[in-house]
């Protein structure tokens, strides 16, 4: 009895580290140390456009002056690249505030992931970004937090991020399991 119950412990501690493990690695933004902006694909000539909806954190500061710039993309290197969105004179990334753009560019499958670049001193903190493409249905990549200045900041749930994640927690879940295992015959 003693065994058993040694068994499902370790077999639910396993299931319970695995689970934890994924949702942290796949949800949080990163910074990219690979990532090239020159790399554009254009094997789809035609031109497609994309609504794009940048949400700014209440507690991002009032305004800011820094240039904000966006890369986002799908699974098979379609990318879309903008170098300036923002516009002081126009309130853009005020705090507790959206702002929409149209963007046109190459033509994507289900978008993926998402870059955001910040270069000035002010500093900002972007709630949300959501992307409507015509080829896919809207996704939405949650920031809420500030992102860090001369560097791309954000999420790549294309293929790295969420697979990794599933293979380290399943070699875990798998480890757990033999273990428990060979501890119940043992004791």
């Amino acid at each position: 009895m003693i065994k058993k119950v040694i068994f499902l412990l370790f077999l639910a501690s396993g299931l319970t580290l695995s689970v934890s493990e994924s949702q942290s690695v796949s949800l949080l933004p990163h910074a990219a140390e690979s990532f090239n902006v020159s790399y554009i694909q254009l094997k789809n000539a035609g031109s497609c456009s994309y609504l794009v909806v940048i949400s700014t954190s209440c507690s991002s500061p009032k305004y800011t002056r820094d240039q904000i710039s966006i890369a986002f993309g799908d699974a098979y290197g379609n990318q879309i690249y903008v170098p300036r969105l923002d516009d002081p004179a126009s309130g853009t990334f005020e705090s507790c505030s959206s702002d929409t753009f149209q963007i046109n560019g190459p033509c994507a499958y289900q978008i993926c992931y998402v870059y955001l670049y910040r270069q000035g001193s002010d500093g900002w903190k972007p709630e949300s970004v959501k992307i409507n493409s015509y080829n896919g249905r809207p996704v939405t990549f949650y920031y809420n937090t500030y992102v860090p200045r001369d560097t791309w900041y954000g999420f790549d749930l294309c293929n790295g991020a969420s697979s990794s994640s599933y293979q380290v927690s399943k070699q875990k879940w798998l480890i757990f399991m033999i273990l428990g295992f060979v501890l119940s015959f043992w004791l």
